[in-house]
């Protein structure tokens, strides 16, 4: 579970117009396909990575780059959807047991062949508890190579959720020999990947650049772009470079960029389902412990006014606190129970809406104190902050908004210590996997991200049912259950989804436009509009 890497952007007045409307944006997994072949790209990224070692940095910069140089067990499809991949078939003997076949015919980009052995050795990094993807493994009992193409992994309980992790960063496979050879230094410019997906990484020069290149003995297709090289800038200077054509395309993190080059010629912009949401996180201070106020504020808010004021329009009031881009089945299901949700977080509040809040309000007693709500100065944060000060006004409460620098927000999330004067965080979410129950366990009882201590014996159980569910019809029943509960409770208050944003010159196209681009070789897919 990851927090969206910020939602400071650039200023959506360059639109010089009305803004978008996302309940109208047409949202894609894909773009069209490419007609040939490409050189080399330049693109953008909005920090330059940390680190490429997913293990032990996983940022999101990182992932755009890294997705088209390491592959995983399974893999993210552009629709949202997973599929055996280095694991080339998987089987459930028992509902306890995966028994993965690794593909044959792969080779690491040092040319050595990628077997189960690696395979094993690369999951048991994973789990590591100093790593970042050990909770994806707490339900794993045992690992081993169970044949020469063969991994099985033994569960304590019937595990639902993960085989998608496995299409995310717990199931990349490392080739071991590159990882000790580099040993702390592994993942850091100046040494070589460990992987074997359609990119190498060619060369990465520390506060400058960082470059791909096709790997030509790729057990797969070849990609259509030859080299990709990446540069990072954040804010104005990321839109004018793209502005300027100095840059190809990026996936722009926060949909303000999006919006202030909506209306840019020479560039075309595509929208794709995501896990995102915009959301307000309640902690068990004071002013928001009581659920009534929390569902007071919920009937108060304003939505659609965050929507058009704070991100151009493109995003979309939503009243789930994730993201459809989570429907990865059952899509249907998932869409009729979110519309029923609108009744408890209505896109702009009625009179009605607002009566209803005010008796809540006078039924749960007032709290004496302002409701201090967290957020940091960039524009979209700070539109939602005052949205809900006016909310919480408009129904008889004191608010007041605590105000921190960008780089401190983060603390709000990793210390609880650095929420201890706060009652609500203007935050940004998404998950990795496209599974709504990646998302509910934030309600359990001992979840660390449950900041306002709900507690519900009958939650706990249904959460833990749902995880355990491997049949996606049951499993999808439950998890509209408690989503239902979730936002009765109003653990987290939703906001708005935030669709993935593709900012790509006319003359390309092939990438996803999905959130998949953070686990799919979408540079293997770009190209260019018109053949010749």
């Amino acid at each position: 579970m990851l927090a969206v890497a910020g939602c400071a952007g650039a200023d959506t007045s360059a639109l010089g117009g009305k803004p978008a409307d996302a309940a109208r944006l047409k949202l894609s997994a894909t773009t069209p396909p490419a007609r040939g072949q490409l050189d080399r790209a330049d693109w953008l990224l909005e920090d330059e990575p940390d680190s490429l070692d997913l293990d032990t940095q996983g940022t999101s910069a990182g992932r755009v780059v890294l997705t088209n140089v390491c592959e995983r067990l399974y893999q993210l499809q552009p629709d949202m959807s997973v599929k055996p991949f280095l694991a080339e078939r998987a089987r459930t003997p028992d509902s306890r047991t995966l028994v993965l076949t690794v593909r044959d015919g792969v080779t690491f980009h040092d040319g050595s062949k990628l077997t189960a052995a690696d395979v094993l050795w690369s999951l048991k990094r994973h789990a590591d508890p100093d790593m970042e993807q050990a909770d994806e493994f707490g339900n794993v009992q045992k690992m081993e190579q169970t044949g020469a193409r063969e991994v099985t992994v033994r569960f304590k309980q019937p595990d639902a959720l993960f085989t998608k992790a496995l299409a995310g960063d717990a199931g990349i496979v490392w080739n071991p020999r590159r990882v000790r050879a580099a040993g702390k230094e592994f993942g850091t410019p100046g040494h070589g990947d460990a992987c074997s997906g359609p990119y190498r990484l060619k060369s990465w020069k520390s506060g400058d650049s960082l470059t791909i290149e096709a790997y030509d003995e790729y057990w797969g297709k070849q990609p259509l772009t030859r080299r990709v090289d990446f540069r990072w800038a954040s804010d104005s200077a990321l839109v004018n470079a793209l502005k300027t054509g100095a840059a190809d395309g990026a996936y722009a993190e926060s949909p303000n960029t999006a919006a202030a080059l909506r209306t840019t010629k020479g560039l075309k912009q595509y929208y794709g389902p995501s896990t995102a949401s915009l959301v307000l996180i309640p902690t068990a201070r004071g002013g928001l412990k009581d659920p009534a106020i929390r569902r007071a504020l919920s009937l108060a808010l304003d939505r659609q006014g965050i929507a058009n004021s704070g991100y151009g329009g493109l995003v979309q009031p939503w009243a789930a606190p994730v993201g459809a881009g989570a429907w990865g089945y059952e899509k249907e299901h998932f869409a009729a129970a979110q519309r029923k949700l609108t009744a408890v977080a209505p896109v702009s509040p009625t009179a009605d809406d607002l009566a209803e809040a005010k008796k809540l309000v006078k039924e749960a007693g007032a709290p004496d104190d302002p409701i201090v709500i967290g957020t940091d100065s960039s524009q979209g944060r700070t539109v939602v902050a005052n949205a809900t000060r006016a909310a919480l006004q408009r129904i008889g409460l004191k608010a007041r908004i605590k105000t921190v620098p960008p780089a401190q927000f983060e603390e709000f999330y990793s210390d609880p210590g650095a929420r201890a004067d706060i009652d609500a965080l203007v935050g940004d979410w998404y998950i990795s996997k496209s599974d709504p129950m990646g998302f509910y366990d934030n309600g359990l009882s001992d979840s660390a991200n449950n900041w306002v201590g709900f507690k519900d014996a009958t939650y706990d159980r249904l959460t833990h049912r749902a995880l355990a569910t491997l049949d996606d019809e049951r499993r999808a029943r439950l998890a509209t259950d408690l989503q239902r509960r979730f936002v009765d409770a109003a653990v987290w208050i939703p906001v708005a989804q935030v669709p993935t944003a593709l900012v790509l010159s006319d003359e390309l196209t092939g990438p996803p436009a999905s959130q998949a681009y953070l686990y799919y070789p979408w540079a293997a897919e770009l190209g260019p509009r018109k053949a010749g």
